[in-house]
């Protein structure tokens, strides 16, 4: 996708060949950075501290973390290590499990003096198959966006909700959610998003919108408690979200609140998709209340906000009475049945086993 109409992905490799660079998304939208990461340790702060979010990208960091760590120590030990702590990073999205896998296969049986130029090139090569995955899904995608706009009134445009932000920000390039949006926007077919701002961290006020804003996406922030109204009113076609882990029976994990908004669209027939990749799918899970991790992240997430002020000035102010406590659980379980359907890589299915498996029959 484009910044300021360049090019541009989530995370690429420095001039000098070795160290990675990343966008650092906290500073968004107020303020376009470039952070470089020189260690394994850097990778790691990156995703601990959301400077990259989004499951299919924190996957791609870990893999370059891994590089990293091989570069300055090929040991053995080492790559245990990193592995560990990486792993520890984020226990949530399952892309960073995968990714960590897949790095661990491709380099645990070399000798150590092959193990860094071996990291480098399979993590460019994930971060290349996470773009050819989120272009299919776009695709795919696109066609069941033209479907439901066809059944409007001609010349009406399509009202599409989404929530969070599952946009090129998320992942290496073209975003998952967001790939159909983008596709509908480039067929030149008109559409118009309306964008949660997904408290307490904003990723959609933040991220989302300004994504949107960069490719010419005509968009509306609302406040997360608007959607259940705008679907009252007819007002949304269709919602669309992303997923960090979905179960091999169809329960999606995704951003808090997420579960909120596929009730309100079950309760008003408003189709609710869910895009993922398929490295978001933990196939050894079933029940996605009970069995996935939820993230607890900071009170002060809640508690206080960041924004810029009049006069220009970045500005951090706490929002809450002092001495109150903050609950901060970063993602909730949307049970399969509420599901309209999955769209992937390989096509869409049904929000069950048996329709994962269908496309998927290799990890059946």
């Amino acid at each position: 996708m484009k910044v300021n109409g360049t090019p541009t992905r989530t995370i690429w490799l420095a001039a000098d060949g070795w160290a990675v660079e990343i966008i650092d998304q906290t500073k968004l939208p107020h303020d376009f950075a470039i952070t470089r990461l020189e260690s394994m340790a850097d990778a790691a702060r990156a995703i601990k501290d959301m400077l990259v979010r989004g499951a299919p990208l924190i996957g791609a960091t870990a893999a370059y973390g891994m590089a990293l760590a091989m570069r300055a120590d090929a040991s053995d030990g080492n790559l245990q290590a990193a592995h560990d702590a990486l792993y520890a990073t984020r226990p949530t999205a399952v892309n960073l499990r995968w990714a960590l896998a897949a790095m661990m296969e491709a380099l645990r049986p070399l000798p150590p003096a092959q193990r860094a130029e071996a990291a480098y090139a399979r993590a460019a090569a994930l971060c290349d198959e996470d773009v050819e995955i989120n272009y299919a899904i776009g695709t795919h995608g696109l066609h069941i966006f033209r479907q439901v706009w066809q059944k409007k009134p001609q010349g009406e445009r399509l009202n599409v909700l989404t929530h969070c932000n599952a946009g090129w920000l998320a992942t290496v390039d073209w975003g998952t959610a967001l790939a159909p949006i983008y596709r509908f926007f480039d067929e030149g077919l008109p559409i118009h998003v309306w964008v949660d701002e997904t408290r307490p961290r904003n990723q959609g006020a933040s991220l989302t919108a300004w994504e949107l804003n960069q490719h010419g996406v005509p968009h509306t922030v609302i406040p997360d408690n608007v959607g259940g109204h705008l679907m009252q009113h007819g007002m949304v076609d269709l919602c669309i979200v992303g997923t960090d882990r979905t179960t091999a029976s169809g329960d999606v994990c995704n951003k808090i609140g997420t579960y909120l908004k596929a009730l309100a669209a079950h309760d008003n027939g408003v189709p609710f998709h869910v895009a993922l990749p398929s490295p978001t799918i933990d196939w050894t899970i079933d029940d996605g209340v009970r069995d996935i991790p939820i993230e607890e992240r900071s009170a002060e997430e809640v508690t206080r906000m960041t924004g810029r002020t009049d006069d220009g000035r970045i500005e951090t102010v706490t929002i809450t009475p002092e001495g109150s406590p903050a609950g901060n659980w970063g993602f909730d379980v949307t049970p399969a049945k509420y599901v309209t359907g999955l769209i992937t890589e390989r096509g869409a299915c049904p929000a069950t086993k048996a329709g994962l498996k269908a496309l998927f029959p290799e990890n059946a």
